[in-house]
């Protein structure tokens, strides 16, 4: 995983930080080398997976445990998604297409607590306005 990229041998020694990585020595070539990429640092995949094992009703801590991050990652990753569905939520619809829904709810026994669909086409987005009418 972490050979050198010099000679692809694995005996290495650590000779400190850089840049806030760990910095290799190679005991075959003596070249020095840092690690491609932090482990600390995740992938979209991870983040989605996160995503799903939250709204599969896991906790933060059992997220972090089971990806190898910690707790508060996972939460500022699932509170950042949270706050982008949020300014999704708030943009209003400017084209909307309503399908043959007034004529079904004419023809039913009971219009209360009706909704209605409202699709944006241009950001295909739906948004469920719920009307309840007293009778």
């Amino acid at each position: 995983m972490l050979n050198c990229p010099r000679c692809s041998s694995a005996d290495r020694v650590k000779t400190g930080v850089l840049n806030g990585r760990q910095r290799y020595k190679c005991k075959a070539c003596r070249y020095l080398y840092t690690v491609a990429h932090k482990s600390d640092i995740s992938t979209v995949a991870q983040r989605r997976l996160a995503v799903t094992l939250y709204l599969e009703g896991l906790g933060f801590r059992s997220i972090g445990r089971i990806l190898g991050f910690s707790h508060v990652a996972i939460y500022q990753w699932i509170k950042a998604l949270g706050e982008e569905v949020a300014q999704i939520k708030r943009a209003a619809a400017h084209i909307v297409e309503m399908d043959e829904l007034h004529s079904y709810v004419g023809h039913k026994k009971t219009i209360v607590g009706s909704g209605l669909l409202l699709i944006d086409l241009a950001n295909a987005s739906s948004m469920l306005s719920l009307a309840h009418e007293a009778s």
